[in-house]
């Protein structure tokens, strides 16, 4: 069985990776500390959220996604102390290869950390990583349209707008159209990607 190297990503001031199940309660306190603050941009969450238990198997599966080539779903900590609070997450998902080498992404931030540049410190990083390393050509992301502020970053990362989906998430007690943006890799090859 081929052994997976992890993803273990630096920036000046953060480290992104796939932590292991140790990492557990970190998230449970992430999402328990930030509960109200990613309301109003987030689906219902399912049975169990809150538990320590439904984070070490989400982190189980994260792993065991990535080694399956689905996903690469990220836990941003401080780089000089990791391992000690969650900054935020940034989620590649749903990949699809073939000739499409697409996924989309999704983020969240510590309502403690916002405004200090760190979500794009974060993503310029991680995108970087997801185009280089895992050969995706396409990155999709897609917003609220009164998240200005995640506009705003998705912008500065050069996403493009296109689209408008009308009711396109069941988001904080109903549906809301959200704005279609994305990312390509325009120095990426067919050749350079993996078949599948």
């Amino acid at each position: 069985m081929k052994m997976v190297d992890f993803p273990v990503i630096k920036t000046e001031r953060l480290l992104l990776t796939l932590p292991s199940v140790e990492a557990a309660p970190l998230l449970l306190l992430y999402f328990e500390e930030n509960r109200e603050h990613l309301a109003e941009w987030s689906p219902p969450v399912p049975d169990g959220y809150y538990t320590e238990d439904y984070w070490r198997e989400r982190l189980e599966r994260a792993r065991a996604e990535f080694e399956q080539d689905k996903s690469m779903q990220l836990v941003i900590f401080e780089r000089e102390q990791p391992m000690t609070r969650v900054v935020g997450v940034c989620n590649f998902s749903a990949f699809i290869r073939g000739a499409f080498h697409a996924c989309y992404l999704g983020y969240s931030i510590d309502y403690r950390d916002e405004g200090r540049g760190l979500m794009r410190e974060a993503l310029s990083a991680a995108i970087l990583y997801a185009f280089d390393d895992l050969h995706l050509h396409r990155i999709m992301a897609n917003y609220v349209p009164t998240n200005e502020r995640s506009g705003r970053l998705l912008r500065k990362l050069g996403f493009t707008i296109e689209g408008y989906a009308r009711d396109y998430l069941f988001i904080n007690g109903a549906w809301r159209d959200h704005v279609l943006t994305s990312l390509t890799n325009s120095q990426m090859l067919p050749g350079d990607a993996p078949s599948g």
